[in-house]
């Protein structure tokens, strides 16, 4: 496999520089620009109602000018007044011109300097508190997942880990378009927008205080270079790659992956499964899908399952994981089922498999 050159790396790198950042789930909320344009009408409203209210006591008013107040002088007038700005040119004389400037134009005036400050006071507020819930985000997390690519991939290695009753709080979503880490958000992940590749992108994630990694981009030499960096920033975390071409695989173990799932094969045997067999196809892809019909599960050994053998259990057993070796449910090694030992076996899906301690589907392909 070819893997692209260190320019090629660094231009990738600089052209996602810009927009690298976290993003965390929030509310949804008005977009930015409607609320200034909300703002703007309602400070132009009390513009208007104040040029009306002096147009409206005009006699109380004397232009320097000319002497009189027309509805122009009134706006002119309205205008300097809210602004604080306050040239004298246009001064109330009367008793009740003066009367409505203090009970009526200096409210407008408040209101007025009220709706332009409260703007750009919401903006740093906005901009302090999300710091603030970044920060405290940060410092909250530990032993998360992070799903580097928000694809097809990604996105389903992340809802079936979830299923198994994974808070979405304790996910956090890496991917170089805004728009996948907008998609992320939405549906309550966290997420970091930037290129994988580089260290200081995965710290954002946290990824040093992760305890699984998923890694799912769309090209195999990205993913090699996603989990080189991530199995130096963290030694203990289970890394689990997904890769196209199953030639990539061993360079994807040799790289730090503790698991390497070639989807272009799977999908291959797939699909000469079916044709070979149908219904066997059909059974393959219910066991893919989760939560529908036949679910792949990983459970301990009960206490009444010990000293028996493995097709002597009531589920039906596909494997059984002993320590770090899986074992086949014919292999003689396994003989009786010990406490300690872990099944893998084949359950009719339904809401009580989901979330049981010690019991969890196993990720799809």
């Amino acid at each position: 496999m070819k893997l692209p050159g260190h320019d090629a790396i660094a231009r990738q790198a600089g052209e996602h520089l810009v927009t690298q950042g976290v993003k965390l789930p929030r509310k949804v909320v008005e977009r930015p620009i409607r609320q200034v344009a909300k703002r703007l009408l309602m400070a132009l409203f009390v513009l208007v109602a104040t040029a009306l209210v002096v147009y409206a006591d005009h006699d109380g008013y004397h232009d320097n000018a000319d002497g009189s107040v027309d509805l122009l002088d009134a706006f002119y007038y309205a205008t300097v007044t809210l602004s604080t700005t306050g040239y004298g040119d246009i001064t109330p004389v009367s008793d009740g011109a003066r009367l409505t400037n203090i009970f009526v134009i200096t409210p407008l005036r408040v209101l007025f300097l009220i709706i332009l400050v409260g703007t750009t006071l919401e903006v740093l507020t906005e901009r302090t508190r999300e710091e603030w819930r970044v920060n405290r985000w940060r410092s909250a997390l530990r032993d998360h997942t992070v799903v580097i690519g928000f694809g097809t991939k990604g996105r389903s290695a992340i809802q079936t880990i979830c299923a198994t009753g994974l808070k979405k709080e304790q996910a956090v979503v890496v991917d170089p378009s805004a728009k996948a880490v907008d998609a992320a958000t939405a549906e309550g992940y966290a997420g970091v927008i930037g290129d994988a590749t580089r260290s200081d992108v995965l710290k954002r994630a946290e990824v040093h205080k992760a305890r699984q990694i998923i890694v799912a981009p769309q090209r195999d030499d990205t993913a090699v270079l996603v989990t080189l960096t991530a199995r130096q920033l963290n030694r203990t975390a289970k890394i689990v790659a997904a890769v196209r071409e199953e030639e990539n695989a061993p360079l994807l173990r040799q790289s730090g992956a503790d698991a390497v799932i070639t989807s272009a094969s799977a999908a291959g045997r797939l699909l000469g499964l079916s044709v070979l067999s149908p219904a066997a196809g059909m059974v393959m892809e219910d066991l893919i899908q989760q939560g529908s019909g036949l679910d792949l599960v990983e459970r301990p050994v009960v206490r009444g399952e010990v000293g028996k053998r493995a097709r002597e259990t009531d589920d039906l057993v596909v494997s059984v994981l002993r320590g770090h070796r899986v074992l086949g449910y014919d292999d003689p090694a396994v003989g009786t089922l010990q406490l300690t030992d872990r099944l893998i076996t084949i359950v009719r899906a339904s809401p009580g498999t989901r979330g049981t301690p010690g019991i969890r589907p196993l990720p799809r392909g």
